[in-house]
């Protein structure tokens, strides 16, 4: 099977458009709000074969395929999801969404705000992981789809996933949760503050109001990049792929670019931040932060899963330190307290937390496995 074979080929974004008030966790009301996404294979009769596929901080609905023939990349979730691929779009109707606070298309800071027509900026409200599943939900209603076969994500995606399967127990067949955790730790939250930071010391951020001075903080949200890419990645996989290189072969005895490692940080930063926005950034972060479907259960997980009825694939990767596999295992107890279907997997790699974005054997055979199981019961 060649690429084109196996790909999902040219795909069209589309857009949904609610007139009713979203209310957020926080208190405020969104109203007018716009979510862009993407589907690819097709619903079946008594559409029991849909997927949605949630994105990580940096990510957004082009999961798959391309816009034009002459797209430099595909969607960035590619290797994942086409025909024949694990996510079958032979088998399966896949859905991936932009996030309600995104920068790709559904609205966020950078949306003109109907009310006074100009770009929402600082008074976009702070969202959650549940007002985003809340607002998925809606999108699935639009779509027809009463029960999802799946929810998929990896990161900030399988946080979403976990949430689905607490607020809307009775609409996912099964949550495949990858690299991710019931609640971030102190070390992760103060990662996400020192980003803020960045971002929010720059001048030309403006108090998130920089649209309409006709700038961007790039600095701060470049460094930003900077400190979440270290992150994701293991001291082994950068020692393999970097080591000590340095660019020139020699010291400069300066403070310019001189090792790899540095100039490859670098690049990520300056990349990032000509594509994503900067409010979008601080309330990703902010999501993470807040994540905790515990608290509301007295901080018992097991008591907050309680009424999920989905069945569970955990997986989780060895070189992962952002998100670990003790935090994995941690779900997976719960789970297994609260008389949940679980399977967990602990896959060796040397990627980090990048791990559930890469091709390694033992990955692809698991979510291939399990998926497979998946169509046969909804009959894909």
């Amino acid at each position: 099977m060649t690429e084109a074979d196996n790909s999902v080929g040219i795909v069209t974004a589309q857009l949904a458009v609610f007139d009713t008030p979203l209310p957020l966790l926080s208190g405020s009301l969104i109203g007018n709000w716009e979510l862009k996404y993407e589907t690819y294979g097709t619903l079946n009769r008594d559409k029991s074969n849909a997927v949605l596929v949630c994105h990580a901080l940096s990510g957004h609905h082009h999961v798959a395929g391309r816009y034009t023939e002459d797209d430099a990349a595909p969607g960035w979730w590619d290797s994942m999801v086409g025909p024949g691929k694990p996510i079958d779009t032979r088998r399966f109707f896949v859905v991936g969404v932009n996030n309600l606070g995104g920068c790709h298309g559904s609205t966020g800071p950078s949306s003109l705000r109907p009310e006074t027509g100009e770009p929402w900026g600082a008074a976009f409200p702070v969202v959650t992981v549940s007002d985003w599943v809340n607002a998925q939900a809606l999108l699935a209603d639009r779509l027809g789809i009463e029960r999802w076969a799946a929810v998929i994500g990896g990161s900030l995606g399988g946080m979403q996933a976990l949430q689905w399967t607490i607020s809307y127990p009775a609409r996912v067949g099964h949550a495949l949760v990858i690299a991710s955790a019931p609640k971030l730790s102190a070390q992760n939250i103060a990662f996400n503050d020192v980003a803020r930071q960045a971002i929010l010391s720059d001048p030309d951020f403006h108090g998130g109001d920089f649209y309409r001075h006709g700038t961007a903080p790039r600095r701060g949200l470049r460094l930003a990049r900077m400190l979440g890419h270290i992150t994701y990645l293991s001291d082994d996989g950068m020692g393999e792929k970097f080591g000590r290189m340095l660019r020139s072969g020699e010291y400069r005895f300066g403070y310019d670019v001189e090792f790899e490692i540095e100039s490859y940080l670098r690049y990520q930063g300056d990349k990032f931040s000509d594509i994503f926005d900067a409010n979008t950034y601080l309330l990703m972060t902010k999501a993470l932060d807040y994540f905790d479907p515990a608290a509301d259960a007295g901080h018992d997980l097991a008591a907050a899963l309680s009424d999920v009825k989905a069945s569970f694939l955990v997986a989780s990767f060895t070189s992962d330190w952002r998100f670990s596999p003790a935090r994995s295992r941690e779900l997976v107890d719960a789970l297994t307290r609260a008389d949940r279907r679980v399977s967990y997997a602990e896959i060796e790699s040397v990627h980090g937390h990048d791990a559930f974005l890469m091709l390694d054997p033992p990955y692809v055979a698991l979510m291939r496995t399990y998926l497979d199981r998946v169509a046969q019961e909804v009959g894909a």
